[in-house]
């Protein structure tokens, strides 16, 4: 396995296929990546062909050029830490673990909100006699 910015990169998978088990590399990034290390980007090799100088240009450019993995989670980390500390909706919504972007929740949102938490007296009511 080839260790790329603290992350172990798949073998067998093709290098811009590979390239993105690294987070805060995604497609178009992995691609400029193995166009700037003068790899074929048509149809890249796989991980496990690439030689030990081509490996070291593709490791020598994530680290330079992006930032990624610990420093990238970091600072999303304190991004919302940020909004948190200064008390903005978009913070609140964060403290609150609910949807950011406006979503609606009153029928939406479980993977936001969690499993359903049944609230005494909700639903249909009966006619009344």
């Amino acid at each position: 396995m080839v260790r790329i910015a603290g992350v172990d990169v798949p073998d067998r998978k093709r290098a811009h296929v590979a390239l993105r088990s690294i987070y805060g590399i995604g497609p178009k990034i992995a691609q400029e990546i193995l166009i700037k290390a003068d790899l074929d980007s048509v149809i890249p090799p796989r991980m496990n062909e690439l030689s030990e100088e081509q490996v070291d240009r593709i490791r020598e450019l994530v680290d330079q050029d992006y930032i990624s993995e610990g420093d990238l989670r970091r600072e999303v980390t304190q991004n919302i830490r940020r909004l948190i500390d200064i008390g903005s909706y978009r913070g609140l919504r964060h403290r609150r673990n609910l949807p950011v972007a406006g979503q609606r929740t009153k029928t939406n949102a479980r993977t936001r909100k969690g499993p359903r938490r049944t609230v005494a007296g909700r639903g249909r009511r009966s006619g009344g006699k």
